[in-house]
Parts: C-alpha cells; structure tokens; sequence
C-alpha cells in the first residue's frame, strides 16, 4: 500500500493536528515537531492498514469438483438373473 495515499495522508493529518499545536504555542522545537509529524504519517499509515484487514471481505470458499457417481456394483453371486 503507497504511504502517500489520500486516505494515509488524511488520517496522519488528523493525528498531527495536536503536535503541529503544541508546535505552533512554542512547546516542541521546529525539529521535534516534524520528527513527530513523520510519526504520525507512520501511525496513519498504521491504522488504514489494519482498517483495509479488517473490513476486507473474506475470499469466497472454493466448491468442491463434483463427485464422480459410482456404476452400481452388480451381485456377484454365481446365480443368474431370474428369467422373466
């Protein structure tokens, strides 16, 4: 899965918004914010990942081939069949 997807990018802004706050009031350095902005990317990509697993529809189970019917055994008895 490509880390720069929408869905990635969309989910890692979400979890960034409070670092890039705390990086705006003057808390986290310029680098540490971005090194947590990465984080964050990372743990976004995370969460769709495991998101995509778990809605994912199971593959449909395969039939089984049909059975060969088996020819009817015949008696094997040694007495002829009843005359009609």
């Amino acid at each position: 899965m490509n880390p720069l997807r929408w869905d990635v990018l969309l989910v890692g802004f979400v979890l960034a918004v409070p670092v890039l706050a705390l990086g705006l009031r003057g808390d986290l350095s310029t680098e540490d914010m971005m090194n947590r902005v990465l984080w964050c990317l990372g743990a976004g990509w995370a969460v769709v990942a495991v998101f995509r697993l778990a809605t994912t529809p199971p593959a449909p189970a395969r039939k089984p081939k049909a059975e060969r019917v088996a020819a009817p055994e015949h008696a094997e008895s040694g007495e002829a069949s009843p005359a009609v």
